[in-house]
This record gives structure tokens, sequence and C-alpha cells, in this order.
């Protein structure tokens, strides 16, 4: 999952980067509004996390622009304010949930998968190809009735190549998606992880991860 985050304090934000990423989660983190917003307009994200009391432009007006450009990405708002109006406000501006500080990073990190879960419906929590299952709910993957057990990394790249079967994924985009990381033509991690996963995933027939020569890897496309 792909999430960004607006936190102005370095201590909260740092906290909730190694909560997230911890996970398995791919993040962004920002302290101010307009780099917030700005990734927000050309990113793709699962879900944004903002903080309403900040200088400058605040989670509140990033929401409401958002809003404005039809963009439906899940948000969950983050403050310190903890009245009713407060909480109303941001949920009739379009906000999917709203989160108190303090607050625990595992409730940060579930109350993302719930909102994920609900805004893509109830069926997307199973992604299924041939006889492999994967559940974004309990991240528990399965072949057969073989369980697979895979590390977080391993699990959201696995997950990206299952969301769309027969799409060639380049070792750039893999890289962008599941780490986060520019492109370094020097680096083999893609193709080290992909070679784990083929491992504990096509243990038996047919193989399901596919080699494109010269341009990446893709799931093979279902039968």
């Amino acid at each position: 999952m792909k999430v960004l985050l607006l936190e102005d304090e370095a201590k909260i934000r740092s906290f909730i980067e190694k909560g997230l990423k911890a996970e398995g989660f791919v993040l962004d983190s920002v302290d101010n509004g307009d780099d917030a917003l700005q990734l927000a307009f050309h990113t793709p994200y699962d879900a944004i996390v903002l903080d309403i009391m900040i200088p400058g432009t605040d989670g509140l007006s990033i929401l409401k622009q958002l809003r404005a450009k039809k963009i439906n990405v899940p948000v969950i708002l983050a403050t310190a304010r903890g009245t009713l109006d407060d909480r109303l406000e941001g949920l009739n501006l379009g906000a999917d949930d709203y989160l108190a500080k303090p607050f625990h990073v595992d409730e940060l990190i579930a109350r993302l998968h719930a909102i994920v879960r609900r805004t893509q419906g109830g069926n997307m929590n199973l992604v299924s190809l041939e006889d492999l299952t994967m559940n974004l709910g309990t991240r528990e993957v399965t072949r057969g009735d073989q369980e697979i057990e895979l590390t977080p990394r391993e699990f959201n790249l696995l997950e990206l190549l299952m969301r769309s079967p027969g799409r060639v994924y380049t070792r750039t985009q893999i890289l962008d998606a599941v780490w986060n990381y520019d492109f370094d033509p020097n680096t083999n991690l893609v193709d080290v992880y992909i070679k784990r996963i083929r491992a504990k995933v096509d243990f038996k027939e047919p193989p399901l991860i596919e080699t494109v020569r010269g341009v990446g890897y893709r799931m093979k496309k279902p039968s």
C-alpha cells in the first residue's frame, strides 16, 4: 500500500514512518502542505494521512482541493483537535476517517487497511490468480492448500503484479511502487526479490511469474 503522510512535527513524523514502513507500507512523508498537495495531485496513492493543524496549507485545505479536482483517494485526518465540530467539518469535506492525537501507530495501520478495503469494495479484499490467493486484509497468501510465508516487501511486490495480470512492470516501476526508490541501473534488487518470490510461489505448475526479456516482469494472464 502506498501512503502519503503530512505531519510537521519531526518526532511524530519519524515515529509514524518507522511504524508504517515496518508493516511494509510504501511511504512519502512531508512536513508542509504545499509539498503534500503537489504529491497528491501527481502521484497515485492508496491512502493519504493529513494533519490539520500545520502552518500554511493545512490538511483541510488540501482535502478541499483534492475533492474539488475529483481525486477520491481515501483520506484520514489526524489532529490534536478533538471537538465534534472539528470532526464533522473534516468528514463533511470528504474525509474518510478521523484520528485524534495522540494515537498509537497500530491504530493508524488498522484504519488505513479498513478505509482502503471499504473504498475499494469488499470483493477487493481477496486477489486471486489460478490457484494463488492473496488476502489483503490478513496478508495471507496461499497456493492451492499450501500457505506461503512472505516478508512485507515480498507481499507488496506480489500484490503489485497480481493486481494487473498480464501487465509488464519495468524494474523502474517496481522500484518506485514497492521501495519508493529512484531507478539505479546498477541495482539488482528487483531481480533478487523476484527470485525469492518465485521460489515460494512457483513451486508447482504452471509457473505464474513471467520474465519479459529486456523489459521486466508480469503475472501470467488468467487461463
